[in-house]
């Protein structure tokens, strides 16, 4: 569906209510069949997210030797080639809009003996490349970019890495998972140091696949030489689409939602810390894990919001959850504001600049800051606002115009499908009005 303009037209609905399921966790999809493909082995995946990036993963491995095979929706089984049993692909290898299958494969494609090209839709081909090139290429890889470090990305195989002791300087969950993967084929010790803690899906999962690891909160370390065993993996409802939900039901009056098994992972879930600051309505049940994750139902019911100042103990734990609580911020009573946010500035837009933009269309003010904005609520008037392509720009904005005074139109949607297909009809069923242009 991408590539395709779309617009919506969404306005106030009713109360939100019901049980909602969000798609599987996007981070986790991902993941799974990347070291699926890398294991000895046949793993199971159940609760695979069926969006156009994940797809663009395992179709990227598929075209790496690996036979993937499609049961029914949301299930893969992934037939394990072992370490070093990819094979060259004789054409480049398409990551779609998906910024982390590709610098996540950055680090895989370093460690094999063959050529690759990494490349992506026009979006991916704007974003930043050189913050996963530099460290790698002190391990050993060699990797051209375009000119300013964006895609295609080509990787020289047959080089020889050596583990390396690397403080980030700016935290990145996909960095920190690229040189993580690379250090599977290096000798010797690989240790990655963060300023903030960031997200540990590739430490738990690599972990979960019998890879030895140590990780805690801003570290991991992990020597290569080892084997990656296949296993089955139940993949959590994505916290990050449920975010949006989780923000309509505390704006909208009367509303009521339970979301069913989310992934809460301590490293994504800033918005909910955020959230409940503001005074929000939100209770935990049902607390499991699965396959090293957290998991629980979320029951979150309408309440009055104040606004509250995010900075930089919270910001690397909800960076993509920031245009939700932009719309959070709109409809609280009392300005908020957001600082040590500028890496939103490189995200699928810069979406400081493009929430600041819509929600300004809407009638609210917002004053934007280099490495964030404060916004001051008011009524949220109609409008028309354009995404930028950005999914969760899209969807923010669809919750937004459920306090609506008047009709929004949401420009340039058609990504959505990249994270979250089902949305319109998920939003529906639970009350939102909304319709496609």
């Amino acid at each position: 569906m991408s590539g395709v303009r779309q617009d919506w037209i969404a306005r106030a609905g009713q109360p939100l209510r019901g049980n909602v399921r969000v798609p599987g966790d996007k981070s986790v999809s991902h993941r799974a069949v990347m070291l699926g493909a890398l294991a000895e082995g046949t793993t199971h995946v159940r609760g695979f997210l069926e969006g156009e990036d994940t797809r663009a993963t395992a179709k990227v491995f598929e075209q790496l030797g690996v036979r993937i095979e499609t049961p029914s929706a949301s299930e893969r089984i992934v037939h394990g080639v072992g370490l070093h049993g990819l094979r060259a692909s004789a054409s480049p290898l398409d990551c779609g809009n998906a910024g982390t299958g590709m610098r996540l494969l950055a680090g895989v494609l370093a460690g094999q003996s063959f050529d690759s090209t990494l490349i992506g839709d026009a979006s991916l081909s704007k974003r930043p490349m050189r913050r996963v090139i530099e460290p790698l290429s002190r391990m050993g890889a060699v990797i051209e970019s375009e000119e300013g470090g964006v895609p295609p990305l080509r990787i020289r195989g047959g080089r020889a890495l050596h583990g390396i002791d690397y403080t980030l300087p700016v935290a990145s969950a996909q960095v920190k998972s690229a040189l993580l993967l690379a250090g599977l084929y290096a000798q010797g010790e690989t240790v990655v140091h963060e300023p903030h803690p960031t997200r540990d899906y590739t430490e738990r999962m690599l972990a979960a696949f019998g890879w030895p690891i140590e990780f805690s909160p801003g570290h991991a370390r992990l020597s290569g030489g080892h084997r990656l065993q296949a296993t089955d993996v139940n993949v959590p409802a994505d916290f990050s689409s449920a975010a949006f939900f989780l923000v309509a039901a505390s704006i909208v009056p009367g509303s009521e939602l339970r979301l069913e098994a989310v992934g809460m992972n301590p490293r994504r879930t800033g918005l909910l810390t955020a959230l409940r600051r503001m005074g929000a309505d939100i209770r935990e049940e049902n607390a499991t894990e699965q396959g090293g994750e957290p998991v629980a139902d979320l029951i979150v019911r309408h309440a009055p919001l104040h606004g509250i100042e995010v900075d930089g103990e919270l910001a690397p734990d909800m960076i993509d959850e920031f245009p939700a609580l932009f719309v959070a911020a709109a409809c609280a009573d009392g300005a908020t504001t957001v600082r040590d946010a500028a890496e939103l500035r490189v995200k699928e837009s810069d979406r400081i600049a493009t929430m600041a933009q819509g929600l300004r269309a809407l009638g609210v003010e917002v004053e934007e800051h280099p490495d964030g904005a404060t916004i001051v609520p008011g009524p949220i008037g109609g409008g028309t606002v354009d995404s930028h392509g950005d999914h969760r720009i899209a969807m923010s904005f669809v919750m937004a115009a459920q306090r609506a005074e008047g009709d929004v139109r949401i420009g340039d949607i058609a990504n959505v499908a990249t994270s979250f297909p089902g949305f319109e009809t998920l939003a529906r069923g639970c009350g939102a009005a909304l319709d496609v242009a």
